[in-house]
């Protein structure tokens, strides 16, 4: 794509979310967008947020890393996409969707806080657990400024892997301290339990999700810094959200995440 092409879409979605006023689907209107224009088209709407709305980033994040997901959306590798300051909320919050929201969707995640950079290609499952501080319950409510969720691959990484915004638990904990293909999530949507999931739903563990991220992200010079989060993808299937909703979920031996939606 031409350099004004991708700059033109990535105004386009960030006046999307700004909006709330979905668009058409890019695979439509433009048939041979590639992965990379894809990549560069997120950049694009990522510089408006941080020229215009003064966001910085603070993290990044994988997605549709679980067949549940996958299927689900119709996508069937994972995206990934950039986390600012102004996404992440605080366990228990009440999230308004009138103004900020199109059709947000909740889902289970494990996060990772860095304690060390990491500079991919080539970084390895064991890399991720030395640079990771702690490991964190968290909610991704994830959210499509593309129309009734009509996506392909190249759709959901144009428009930063469909994030909306993020939640994170209280408890951090020492991921050395656990079995994160076997940690037990369970995830509850109005006082109800309505679905479970396992670390190993996300590419057979959730390192070698965010190894993955971070070689994926290191192909186009982008590193992970200290400090920073990372969103490893959902245990379990997206739940839509509406006003009036309130979710859960316990990881099972570390703690627990809470948001409600007004």
């Amino acid at each position: 794509m031409e350099t004004s092409q991708i700059e033109a879409l990535g105004l386009e979605l960030y006046e999307a979310l700004r909006t709330c006023r979905p668009v058409a689907p890019l695979t439509e209107r433009y048939p041979d967008i590639a992965l990379e224009d894809a990549y560069h088209i997120s950049r694009a709407m990522l510089a408006l947020r941080e020229q215009r709305d003064g966001e910085q980033v603070v993290g990044k994040k994988i997605g549709v890393t679980s067949k549940p997901v996958q299927d689900m959306l119709g996508v069937f590798q994972p995206d990934f996409g950039f986390l600012t300051d102004a996404m992440v909320y605080p366990d228990g919050a009440d999230i308004p969707v009138a103004g900020q929201l199109i059709a947000p969707r909740a889902e289970g995640e494990i996060a990772f806080r860095l304690r060390k950079d990491l500079n991919g290609p080539g970084v390895t499952e064991a890399d991720v657990l030395d640079a990771t501080e702690s490991i964190i319950p968290c909610f991704e409510i994830v959210d499509s400024r593309i129309a009734d969720w009509k996506i392909r691959i190249q759709d959901t990484v144009a428009d930063n892997a469909s994030c909306g915004v993020y939640v994170l638990g209280k408890t951090e904990v020492d991921p050395r301290e656990f079995d994160l293909p076997n940690l037990k999530m369970r995830i509850y949507h109005n006082g109800e339990l309505h679905s479970e999931g396992l670390g190993s739903a996300v590419q057979g563990n959730p390192l070698t999700a965010v190894a993955w991220l971070a070689n994926t992200l290191g192909e186009f010079g982008i590193p992970f810094r200290a400090g920073e989060v990372i969103l490893s993808g959902s245990l379990a299937p997206l739940i839509p959200a509406a006003p009036g909703d309130r979710f859960a979920l316990e990881l099972e031996g570390i703690g627990g995440c809470s948001c409600s939606f007004s």
